[in-house]
């Protein structure tokens, strides 16, 4: 099985090896058949806590780190 991997920028670092990343999308609603922008936060592991707020970074979906982590940084987009 495939891992996702998603593109977003970090928006705070303020816990140890953890950084929250909010990946946007676009959807087309069913009725209307317009596009528009949702977002979605997901916490990231950064082992050597490298990264900074504003960074855009790729993330990896892994095993559970803790309760809410499943995703590891990748690198700098």
């Amino acid at each position: 099985m495939a891992r996702k991997i998603l593109k977003g920028k970090i928006i705070s670092h303020k816990t140890d090896k953890t950084a929250v990343v909010v990946v946007n999308r676009f959807i087309k609603h069913e009725k209307y058949k317009k596009y528009f922008q949702t977002s979605k936060k997901y916490k990231a592991h950064d082992e050597k806590n490298e990264y900074a707020p504003g960074d855009v970074v790729l993330i990896q979906e892994t095993r559970p780190i803790s309760k809410e982590k499943h995703f590891i940084i990748l690198k700098k987009a």
